[in-house]
């Protein structure tokens, strides 16, 4: 596990322990969990909501992203992981208001679709507890 850096006020956490651990677990579930769901809604019935398959399927892979990110850590991990996240946070605003304006991409549910509603709205709290977290330690800054 990589050594934790100083800065002036001292220590900062690694972002994948405390707290951290159960987000790491949380974002894992969702990788599994919108990875299949995706997959499968593409490759049984595309053509009903591609757009909708589509962006289930880019959640999938930022919460991949995310969970590899915020497991690792080091410098270069945790731009990634911020960026993943806060293009998660757009991704989950965007989709759940699409999903309510524009009802005919989002026939059926999705990761994203009513703010996450299918999953107790979860996505739309993760990306937000994430952007937290990565603050919380003090590593979360951009070059």
């Amino acid at each position: 596990m990589p050594e934790p850096t100083t800065r002036a006020a001292g220590t900062v956490r690694d972002i994948s322990t405390g707290p951290g651990r159960v987000l790491v677990a949380a974002y894992a579930v969702f990788a599994v969990a919108a990875t299949g769901r995706s997959l499968v809604q593409l490759g049984t019935d595309a053509d009903r909501a591609p757009l909708a398959y589509s962006l289930s399927l880019l959640a999938a892979v930022l919460y991949l992203v995310a969970t590899a990110c915020l497991l690792s850590g080091g410098p270069t991990a945790r731009r990634v992981a911020l960026v993943s996240v806060v293009v998660e946070a757009a991704g989950v605003l965007v989709v759940g208001t699409l999903s309510y304006a524009a009802t005919d991409l989002f026939p059926d549910r999705t990761v994203w679709s009513h703010f996450g509603q299918g999953y107790g709205f979860l996505p739309l709290v993760l990306p937000f507890l994430g952007l937290w977290w990565l603050r919380e330690t003090g590593k979360a800054t951009l070059p």
